[in-house]
């Protein structure tokens, strides 16, 4: 499967999983974030990840059907 890749930058020292999600353009609401996460359709660095309030830094990798955003620190 080829993956489409996406640099995230942000500015603080984390974002939450479904804040990510929003910000990064993904999911449209906060709520969509939440769905697609309880779905288990998200991983975090190569693991399925069902909590929306894992909190990822700069470095980390999340995956999302045939998107892979890796955050960066501005």
């Amino acid at each position: 499967m080829k993956y489409r890749q996406e640099k995230v930058s942000i500015s603080t020292e984390f974002i939450k999983l479904d804040s990510l999600l929003k910000f990064a353009g993904v999911a449209e609401t906060g709520g969509i974030g939440k769905e697609l996460i309880a779905e288990g359709r998200v991983k975090v660095n190569g693991e399925t990840c069902l909590m929306r309030g894992k909190k990822l830094r700069s470095g980390d990798k999340v995956e999302l059907d045939e998107l892979e955003l890796e955050l960066v620190l501005e």
